[in-house]
């Protein structure tokens, strides 16, 4: 018995001292460094390790390229010298290894912040299926699109083989092929898929052609915000999010489209459960300020035809990497008046770790009192708004709380020039390091 008694405790102070080790603040540190980060030349790594003093003159940082860390000793912060991909490891005695960082650099990117009301004119890649308009025969009213297998949200590509660009288009097919007798042949995509449906058109009575029951719709509009460009290259990006169809909330797949100058006329403030708008006016053919090339979940992006300017930041400020985001007083630019531009003060509440679709890594708040007198926060219009923070562009505004207009949700700056191209790091393959580590292309980051 007393020696069953002597294993029991043997057993019990080890697991004290693994339970102690785990929730120890030094071994936290270390678990929460980061498996993958990006860094900017010349700016140190966004990861610290709080070490007691007798083990911190102990650890080491080797990087499998010579040159690309500048590491003066555990008293300062590792700096990137060049551009490029590598792993870091962390080391205790430089032999036992404790952390390993795939680490992307690249060169330092400044862009002029945005701000500016603008008009976005989408051209839609076919005719989207916004709704039905049933044909009426007797007393029936009937949609032979729906009945066929026809969905609203469908995009429609082609007729009988003939590509799809316009609602002209659909209307002009189906009522040469109604009175010829024939049925029509659709291509539609209808998320990754592509379908093809067979329809008969029906003779409308009240309009005197054939139709097939379908509403649809070729382009689409609205308000939004320029979150930044950058001056060399002539690239914009704007919104923060996808454009999707009103009717159908489906992401629109461009074409061709333009951003335009708009004009704010009034703001319809916001109140819980009730969004508001920025209410402006644009003309498709005037002001026009750039080309719009891809609409995607992180904003919409294109090049620059003409000089866009900013007076509050007449000249380009550096971008802030998702890490060097900071929960706290921050400044958002966006047009309540006119087309000018203004500061507003707001307060990072929360920065999500993660690469999120949706555009939701940054809770803020607005705390600007005029703002929130005039508007009562974020409203429909301001998605785009650039953020700036300590003298960096830091994301974009993108969503509101419906039930609290005062908070909303932004994107990342560092997410959008991913997504334009701005930032780009490729391996010898070709492939991105965001992607390979993704795809689990990238070694174990066990300790």
């Amino acid at each position: 018995m007393p020696c069953l008694s002597i294993k029991r405790l043997y057993v019990l102070f080890f697991l004290i001292l693994l339970i102690s080790g785990v929730l120890s603040p030094y071994t936290r540190s270390l678990v929460s460094l980061p498996a993958y980060q990006t860094a900017v030349v010349g700016e140190p790594l966004g990861f610290t390790l709080s070490m007691p003093p007798p083990l911190r003159k102990h650890i080491a940082l080797e990087a499998d390229r010579p040159g690309f860390l500048f590491w003066p000793g555990p008293a300062s912060p590792p700096l990137v010298r060049e551009p490029g991909q590598c792993y870091v490891h962390v080391k205790l005695f430089g032999v036992i290894p404790l952390r390993q960082v795939a680490v992307s650099a690249y060169p330092p990117v400044r862009v002029i912040p945005g701000g500016q009301a603008i008009g976005v004119l989408l051209r839609t890649q076919g005719v989207i299926v916004v709704g039905s308009a049933p044909v009426s025969s007797g007393n029936q009213a009937r949609s032979p699109a729906l009945e066929a297998g026809m969905h609203v949200g469908d995009v429609i590509i082609r007729i009988n083989g003939k590509g799809v660009a316009a609602e002209d288009d659909v209307r002009q097919a189906v009522d040469a092929a109604g009175r010829a007798g024939q049925a029509l042949l659709f291509e539609v995509k209808r998320g990754s898929r592509t379908l093809e449906i067979r329809v008969r058109p029906r003779l409308c009575p009240e309009t005197g052609r054939y139709r097939v029951g379908l509403l649809v719709r070729d382009s689409a509009a609205g308000v939004g915000t320029m979150t930044f460009y950058e001056p060399r290259s002539k690239i914009f990006g704007a919104l923060g999010h996808v454009i999707a169809d009103a009717d159908n909330s489906q992401g629109v797949e461009v074409a061709g489209g333009k951003i335009v100058e708009a004009t704010i006329q009034a703001v319809r403030p916001g109140r819980r459960g009730q969004p508001g708008e920025k209410v402006g006016i644009f003309y498709g053919d005037g002001g026009l300020l750039g080309r719009i090339v891809r609409n995607t979940g992180q904003g919409i992006f294109g090049t620059l035809e003409r000089e866009v300017t900013n007076p509050l930041y007449p000249q380009p400020i550096p971008v802030a990497l998702v890490h060097q985001v900071r929960p706290g007083p921050a400044e958002m630019l966006t047009v309540l008046h006119g087309r000018k531009i203004e500061k507003f003060t707001i307060e990072i509440v929360r920065i999500k770790s993660g690469v999120l679709a949706d555009g939701k890594n940054l809770v803020i708040r607005i705390t600007d009192r005029r703002l929130l007198r005039e508007a009562g926060g974020i409203v429909q219009g301001m998605s785009g708004s650039p953020i700036v923070q300590t003298g960096r562009l830091v994301g974009a505004v993108t969503h509101v709380f419906v039930n609290n207009p005062t908070r909303g949700y932004g994107i990342p700056a560092e997410t959008m020039l991913r997504a334009c191209g701005l930032l780009r790091s490729v391996d010898a393959s070709g492939r991105s390091w965001v992607s390979l580590y993704q795809e689990g292309g990238i070694g174990s980051n066990a300790a």
